[in-house]
């Protein structure tokens, strides 16, 4: 693959050689130097945060703040000045730094566009009128930035740092001053051997309140509690931030190419299930990366669409979509960069798709070791089980799943899991019990209805197994029986045997006439 030159000003950086040239001239910044330029080149104007930037130089190696501090500074000596007379390199204070986008007018070059959200965490206020209760509240918030640090889709920013302890400032100011999209605030009161947590998130432009969460428990097991807390509030920031970045980029960007906002339109797509929307966001994805082919976000959302489509037994987007699914989730994990997201989506691809069972499940295990707080991680490791490992160890995931679940968002993956355990097992009863749920959760979901069909056959429910037979044909007007095995793994074939004796059973065609079997 041909790596793309990156222009700016009189530069051109050469990735592949690892030549910064000036009007054709060599410059020397060194290899350091070379890979922070282009961790900024790539954000193309937005804030790349200092742990991205030092992850991006100093890879799998622990080094203190200073060490960046002092590549920037040579990188910014030989660089010069931009035109305007101002630094190439701009400071973002408490955050990270972004290279100047060259044309920009003055007022423009003022704004800053980061290249992905962030969120600030200031720190949760003592209201309870004890002050020993500061070390609470403290260790409560450290451990909340923590979890929600694991989680590659934003940037976290700690607001004890930043001096705002005992204050209670306008959450828009300190948007402004730390330079940041959404504000996590809380407060801790301690009444007896009760302890009450209250957290809201606010957008920071507008002060508007998103979401809000009181937390109450005994203190008896503090350690068991402060758990509580931080699982709770990083599962419920993240879709909340992710809903919000789609209403956002629908509302203020919508003409917008660039690579994010691709990103969120395809993901608002892929996310409903419909053999439509899932066409139209991979025609999203394959764009955008014609622009960036390396963005491992890109790649491994690509991946996914083709990768569901496979599984549904949708027809196919291109001459062959299993081949061009496992490549692009291989492309995706060459450039994770340990995101547990990413991760879990290649993984599956690769147990779906490519059959490549073995290090699928390992990636997808190493996906949730990554970020265990991650709904569609823990789900996607159970998927792993599933199919290639332990039915014990797929519940446990499924049910852990369902307790991140915040409301009913994502819920059918676990309860189709829980579901379809319950059908290899020859729970029948126990496994329509649980697909009611899923399909209760998002009527959309083909898996939920191969279950409730299935189960019901093998019941003698032939009714029953009728009727949502028909729904599953006004969804998936071309599924077979054949189409649905293509899309599932084969390591153990008992696992979906018995599934596909039920489909059978009720009626499901094992293949239309006109179609031949090795298309799949």
């Amino acid at each position: 693959m041909v790596e793309p030159v990156h222009a700016f000003g009189d530069f051109l950086l050469e990735p592949g050689s690892g030549l910064l040239r000036r009007n054709g001239k060599s410059v020397a910044v060194g290899q350091r130097g070379l890979a922070l330029l282009e961790a900024l080149l790539e954000a193309k104007g937005g804030v790349v945060s200092k742990t991205d930037l030092m992850e991006r130089a100093w890879p799998d190696t622990i080094v203190e703040e200073s060490n960046l501090t002092v590549q920037i500074a040579a990188l910014r000596k030989a660089l010069g000045v931009a035109p305007g007379g101002r630094d190439w390199i701009t400071t973002i204070p408490r955050i990270g730094y972004r290279l100047v986008r060259a044309g920009a007018g003055a007022g423009e070059a003022d704004i800053v566009f980061p290249a992905r959200p962030t969120l600030a965490v200031l720190p949760f206020a003592n209201v309870s009128g004890d002050p020993d209760q500061d070390y609470f509240a403290d260790g409560a918030v450290n451990d909340v930035i923590t979890a929600l640090s694991r989680f590659k889709s934003f940037a976290v920013v700690s607001g004890h740092s930043c001096g705002y302890k005992g204050r209670f400032p306008d959450v828009r100011l300190v948007a402004k001053e730390l330079g940041v999209r959404y504000v996590l605030e809380g407060s801790i009161r301690r009444s007896g051997n009760r302890l009450r947590i209250a957290t809201q998130l606010v957008d920071g432009g507008s002060g508007t309140h998103l979401w809000a969460e009181t937390f109450d428990g005994e203190i008896d097991d503090i350690f068991d509690f402060q758990d509580r807390i931080t699982v709770g509030v990083a599962t419920l920031v993240e879709p909340h931030v992710q809903t919000a970045e789609i209403d956002r980029s629908r509302r203020e960007r919508p003409g917008s190419i660039a690579a994010y906002d691709i990103y969120l339109q395809a993901l608002a797509k892929v996310s409903t299930e419909s053999e439509r929307d899932n066409a139209e966001a991979y025609a999203l994805l394959i764009k955008a990366l014609e622009a960036e082919p390396d963005n491992a976000l890109l790649l491994s959302h690509a991946a996914w669409a083709l990768e569901h489509r496979h599984t549904m037994g949708w027809p196919s987007l291109g001459p062959d979509d299993v081949r061009e699914c496992a490549a692009l989730a291989r492309r995706g994990l060459e450039h994770a960069a340990g995101d547990a997201m990413v991760m879990a989506h290649c993984g599956v691809a690769l147990l779906q798709t490519a059959k490549d069972y073995d290090w699928a499940v390992a990636v997808l295990q190493s996906a949730a070791e990554a970020n265990p707080n991650n709904l569609m991680v823990v789900v996607r490791a159970g998927l792993g089980h599933l199919h290639c490992g332990s039915l014990e160890e797929a519940l446990a995931h499924f049910h852990r799943a369902n307790r991140l679940s915040p409301g009913d968002r994502g819920a059918h993956f676990s309860l189709c899991g829980i579901a379809d355990v319950h059908v290899i097992r020859g729970d029948y009863a126990e496994a329509i019990a649980w697909a009611a749920r899923a399909l209760a959760s998002n009527p959309n979901f083909d898996p939920t209805l191969w279950v409730l069909i299935a189960a019901n056959a093998h019941l003698g429910r032939t009714e029953e197994a009728h009727r949502y037979l028909r729904e599953l044909k006004k969804l998936a007007p071309a599924a077979t029986i054949a189409r649905i095995k293509a899309g599932q793994p084969a390591k153990d074939p008992d696992r979906i045997a018995t599934l596909l004796q039920g489909l059978r059973k009720a009626g499901l065609v094992f293949r239309h006439a006109n179609l031949a079997l090795t298309h799949f």
